[in-house]
């Protein structure tokens, strides 16, 4: 009987609990997510070999991008 009124009554909190774990969960995937800093290189790439930014301009952004992705592995190791 009191497994069952402990059951009904914690409930509620454990579902809060379960919930906020996987929101947990799901922003550092996210905060840890590389892809989209690479797809980033990629889109820069293609913007020099088409000639839309100069060289200058592209070494200023890839070095952004290559921090980025510095702290974010950084954050990935120490987590």
């Amino acid at each position: 009987m009191a497994i069952i009124l402990d059951t009904i009554f914690l409930s509620p909190f454990k579902f809060t609990v379960w919930v906020a774990q996987k929101l947990k969960d799901a922003a550092f995937e996210e905060m840890t997510d590389d892809s989209k800093i690479h797809e980033e290189m990629l889109h820069l790439q293609m913007e020099l070999e088409m000639e839309e930014i100069t060289e200058q301009e592209y070494e200023k952004r890839e070095a952004v991008l290559f921090e980025r992705l510095r702290e974010m592995r950084k954050l990935k190791d120490e987590i």
